[in-house]
């Protein structure tokens, strides 16, 4: 049975309402039964999520990178030396399908981004690798949307940015357990 708590008051530390705080004071009214809180939160990060998304592409806009190149190329980059993972690797970590990936490849190694070549210790197996052209441009862009990313923060502390990731970390593990090797039971 749902509590009935009322609506709390926004959680800015100035206290100005914003559009989802109006949205909780409409189902308080007309659901005073529920508690809705949970789309204070839920709410909040959808239409953040919106927001810093479009903040991400328009900065990649400037580098020729679209997000989902990017992502590619920034996940083997941050693989290290030799920038390069098996197809399997790269589904894992970005979360796509063999599909999807098979096409984003595709364009990718048209680009003269990524090459693939044969996986030495699976004669069976490719590694999907940067280029040097992909290594420039996802070095190049990296930097761009770290300094955009620290701009989309900014109304934050690095303690509250701290505390929020926090936060976010063990809300994402009800999700997602911790990966291989965190030093982290991997609870079911």
């Amino acid at each position: 049975m749902p509590s009935r708590r009322k609506p709390q008051p926004a959680e800015t530390p100035d206290q100005t309402p914003d559009h989802v705080d109006g949205i909780l004071v409409q189902w308080a009214r007309e659901r005073p039964d529920l508690d809705a809180s949970p789309m204070g939160v839920i709410g909040r990060l959808a239409r953040l999520n919106r927001h810093t998304g479009r903040a991400i592409e328009a900065a990649l806009t400037v580098t020729g990178l679209s997000p989902w190149e990017f992502d590619v190329l920034a996940t083997l980059r941050r693989a290290g030396p030799p920038f390069a993972l098996s197809p399997g690797a790269l589904i894992g970590s970005l979360m796509i399908t063999s599909g999807t990936m098979t096409n984003r490849l595709d364009h990718l190694e048209r680009a003269g981004l990524v090459q693939r070549r044969p996986n030495p210790d699976d004669r069976r197996g490719l590694l999907v690798a940067l280029t040097d052209d992909g290594r420039k441009r996802v070095d190049h862009a990296v930097e761009l949307h770290v300094a955009n990313e620290h701009r989309l923060l900014e109304s934050l502390t690095a303690a509250e940015q701290a505390q929020l990731a926090a936060l976010l970390r063990r809300w994402l593990r009800q999700f997602e357990p911790p990966p291989a090797g965190s030093g982290e039971d991997n609870k079911a």
